[in-house]
C-alpha cells in the first residue's frame, strides 16, 4: 500500500483507451459509426487526437480488436445507465379469481397461494366474479374479500379497495415492505 493507495476489485473488466490498448494494429469505426478499416495504433490514436475524442476499444477478443472513436467519459456513462436499468426489478400483478359460494377448502389454496405471491414481491389482483342472479347479492362477494384481507393482512396491504366493475368485485394487494427486524428488535427491548 504505497502512498496511501488501495486497489479494488473490478467485477466488470477493464476497457482500454487510448495508449492502453496493446494490439500493433486495429479495426477502426469512426465517430459517425462508418467503418474505417485496420489501421496501426499510432495513426489510429492520431487520428482521435485530430478529432478530439479518445480512442475506445470495443472488442477486445477480435482480431483485430475493433476500436471506436468516441467520448470515453459519454460511454462510461451509458454502460452506467444501462447496468442500472437492468437492475431495476419488475412488480408482476397475479390476477386470482374466486367465486362467492367458493368452498373452504379452495378458498385457503388460493390465499396460501395469495401470500406466497406476496412473499414474492409481486401485486395481486383479486377478482370475485358473479354468475346468473349471484349479482343480486353483493355482501356474499363483500363478505368473502373481508375474510381474504383478514388472512393476509400480514403479507399485503391494500393497494385499491373491493370495487364493482360489471359483474365482478375488484381489490389489489401489493406486498408489505420489508422491515429490519433486527433493529426493531432492538429498540423494542431497550
Amino acid at each position: 500500500m504505497e502512498g496511501g493507495l488501495t486497489t479494488i476489485a473490478k467485477q466488470t473488466p477493464e476497457v482500454r483507451v487510448n495508449q492502453r490498448i496493446r494490439a500493433k494494429e486495429v479495426r477502426v469505426i469512426g465517430i459517425d459509426g462508418i467503418q474505417l478499416g485496420i489501421l496501426p495504433i499510432h495513426e489510429a490514436l492520431l487520428m482521435a487526437q485530430q478529432e478530439g475524442v479518445d480512442l475506445v476499444e470495443v472488442a477486445a477478443q477480435a482480431d483485430p480488436p475493433v476500436c471506436k472513436l468516441m467520448d470515453y467519459g459519454k460511454y462510461k456513462y451509458e454502460l452506467k445507465k444501462q447496468a442500472s436499468a437492468n437492475k431495476q426489478k419488475f412488480q408482476d400483478v397475479k390476477e386470482i379469481k374466486f367465486r362467492p359460494s367458493i368452498g373452504k377448502h379452495d378458498l385457503d389454496v388460493k390465499i396460501n397461494r395469495i401470500c406466497e405471491f406476496l412473499e414474492e414481491g409481486d401485486k395481486i389482483l383479486i377478482r370475485i366474479f358473479f354468475r346468473g342472479r349471484e349479482i343480486v347479492h353483493p355482501e356474499l362477494g363483500k363478505g368473502l374479500a373481508d375474510r381474504i384481507l383478514e388472512r393476509v393482512s400480514v403479507f399485503g396491504l391494500i393497494d385499491s379497495p373491493p370495487r364493482f366493475e360489471g359483474k365482478s368485485l375488484i381489490m389489489v394487494l401489493s406486498p408489505k415492505k420489508k422491515s429490519q427486524s433486527g433493529k426493531d428488535n432492538g429498540k423494542s427491548q431497550s
